[in-house]
């Protein structure tokens, strides 16, 4: 069979953001705390960007927004150019729209006559953690010890291999050979074994352990009754029958150590109280600080009803369109007949720089309008619970509801929603919180799967605990209170909740 070349033509539909586009979404993305530094860098690479230095009388005041209850959709028409639409005619100065009348099309108006004009918002910070990583403090407590050079970088290393929860996972054999490879010194598992020991008496007690029963024996070295029968007890469960231990084998504890059952619930008490993680109360490891929130809006109630939403913009200054920037391009534009080659690049280099400053401004402000409208629509979705701060009265909400009260689309809502924080009277909360999926009755009643499992957490903390209650009978008891959930949906709830199975909670 002969082959031969066709030639042919297709026609296909490709969307492409562009660059304004971008710079929106990515501006959109980020929190507060992330927007401040991008919008420092942006004023230190753009020179015809700067900060607004208005009067206090001129000051924008829409950093508070009153949520009084109206219906979102009125936030999502005003922002209905979220995608990279510019505000219209009527919202802007008269001065700028006298500038416009001398262009014969909108095409021909200039970017920079296209910028808002605003005061300087009163900033806002609400900074959420400690400053001070584990692996500082860890730092810290090496400083005070008595180590020679040679020790303290042996030290420093593990440190830094330390996992989140403050246990050392590698082996020394392997630590070894990566100091040799990336650090250049040579050492032998031995020296290591020393050193560690030495990491292991730092607080909190536990940390450097190689395994959980490590961790485990550490603590109970370090405890002051260690020498009582009780903590004997325990130390020997710890170091001889771990195995049972694990595995919630108190039938085969007791008879190893002959204890009562008395003895066998207050061994179980105690030992409940060790720190499985000791890192974890610490914070994160290797450079990494306490993660820090900083809530991107505030909501607070009063006794009538109103709830009262607050945009914190944080630290971004009010920015403008630098009035040297717009007085070169005036005394160019006056002269552009007689211009030399030199003078026309200077022409398109200030005219570049003023577009992308007045780029920049303006997805700052989009960012602002489309975060308030995703907040305002869960406001009013989820009013209830801003009301009396019970996660019961959370209704089923997913995306879609927030994107078409507000006209968005859904990724841009996701967007708006991802690492953003709210603050409230009963503690501040990730705005992804607030979506969750739901099960319909047969009477047609929605049900958050959050109800669900604060239903499911209330029977297994009255259960008794010498016979705790299977997942087939949790089922069987959260249909009777109208919950018709399956036994692998209660599993995986459970699983959700950090409750172990039936048999470990004993």
């Amino acid at each position: 069979m002969s082959q031969k070349l066709v030639q042919s033509q297709s026609m296909q539909q490709v969307q492409t953001l562009s660059p304004q586009q971008v710079l929106q979404v990515r501006l959109l993305e980020m929190p507060v705390s992330e927007l401040e530094q991008r919008v420092k860098n942006e004023l230190i690479d753009n020179g015809a960007l700067e900060e607004s230095l208005g009067s206090p009388e001129d000051a924008d005041t829409s950093s508070e927004d009153v949520y009084d209850g109206t219906d979102a959709e009125s936030a999502g028409s005003e922002t209905s150019g979220l995608d990279g639409g510019l505000p219209s005619d009527e919202y802007r100065p008269a001065e700028v729209r006298q500038a416009m009348d001398d262009y014969r099309t909108p095409d021909d108006v200039p970017d920079y006559l296209l910028q808002e004009r605003g005061g300087k918002d009163r900033p806002e910070t609400m900074d959420y953690g400690d400053t001070t990583s584990f692996y500082e403090q860890m730092t810290e407590q090496m400083n005070e010890c008595d180590l020679t050079p040679r020790e303290q970088e042996l030290m420093t290393y593990l440190i830094g291999s330390l996992e989140n929860d403050g246990l050392l996972k590698k082996k020394l054999s392997t630590l070894a050979d990566e100091l040799e490879i990336y650090a250049g010194i040579q050492t032998t598992e031995a020296e290591l074994e020393t050193v560690l020991a030495r990491l292991q008496t730092f607080d909190p007690p536990g940390i450097g352990a190689r395994d959980l029963r490590e961790c485990l024996l550490l603590q109970l070295r370090r405890d002051e009754h260690r020498g009582s029968r009780q903590k004997q007890l325990e130390y020997e469960i710890i170091d001889k029958l771990f195995d049972e231990f694990t595995h919630k084998r108190w039938d085969r504890i007791a008879a190893r150590l002959h204890l009562t059952e008395a003895e066998c619930e207050r061994l179980q008490r105690d030992l409940k109280k060790l720190n499985p993680r000791p890192g974890s109360a610490m914070g994160e490891v290797v450079g990494h600080n306490y993660q820090q929130i900083v809530p991107d809006f505030a909501v607070e109630t009063d006794d009538d009803g109103g709830i009262t939403l607050s945009f914190n913009k944080g630290d971004v200054p009010e920015l403008r369109i630098s009035p040297s920037f717009m007085e070169i391009l005036h005394q160019v534009d006056t002269g552009r007949a007689k211009m030399s080659r030199p003078e026309r690049e200077a022409l398109q280099y200030t005219r570049q720089k003023i577009e992308k400053a007045q780029g920049f401004i303006e997805a700052v402000k989009q960012r602002r309008r489309t975060l308030t409208a995703v907040m305002q629509a869960i406001i009013d979705l989820q009013r209830p619970f801003f009301l009396e701060g019970d996660e019961t009265l959370l209704r089923p909400m997913i995306l879609k509801d927030v994107a078409e009260r507000t006209g968005l689309d859904i990724s841009t809502v996701s967007r708006a929603a991802n690492s953003k924080y709210v603050e409230t009277h009963y503690g501040t909360y990730p705005l992804k919180w607030f979506f969750s999926d739901g099960y319909v009755t047969d009477d047609g009643q929605e049900i958050a799967t959050r109800k669900i499992q604060a239903a499911l957490k209330d029977l297994v903390e009255a259960e008794d605990k010498k016979k705790p209650l299977s997942d087939e009978a949790l089922t069987a008891m959260l249909n009777e209170k109208g919950f018709p959930i399956a036994r692998r949906t209660v599993a995986k709830y459970r699983e959700q909740l950090g409750i172990p199975v039936a048999r470990l909670r004993k």
